[in-house]
């Protein structure tokens, strides 16, 4: 049975992995550092997806998510990728 990728899914939003050097500028611009991005566990389907496309996913790699909506237009967030399940 062939397996889902869920990035291909239409209410999953677009995940892209940051480059060191944007993870840098995103940051900067923030005016935060890395750690007190959300949080997303190195379990979540979409990591999954992302690793099985590029390989493994270091953890604290930043994630850039870009949501579309008909009412806020598009919005982004950044999450950094964590080895344990999701903190609330």
């Amino acid at each position: 049975m062939a397996r889902f990728n869920v990035l291909n899914h239409e209410l999953v939003p677009e995940h892209q992995i940051l480059s060191k050097k944007d993870e840098q500028k995103v940051l900067k611009e923030l005016g935060i550092r890395k750690d007190l991005l959300p949080k997303i566990s190195k379990n979540d389907p979409a990591i999954r997806a992302l690793e099985e496309l590029n390989g493994p996913i270091a953890e604290g790699t930043v994630i850039r998510i870009i949501r579309k909506s008909p009412t806020a237009g598009v919005s982004v967030y950044y999450r950094m990728v964590s080895g344990s399940e999701v903190i609330k």
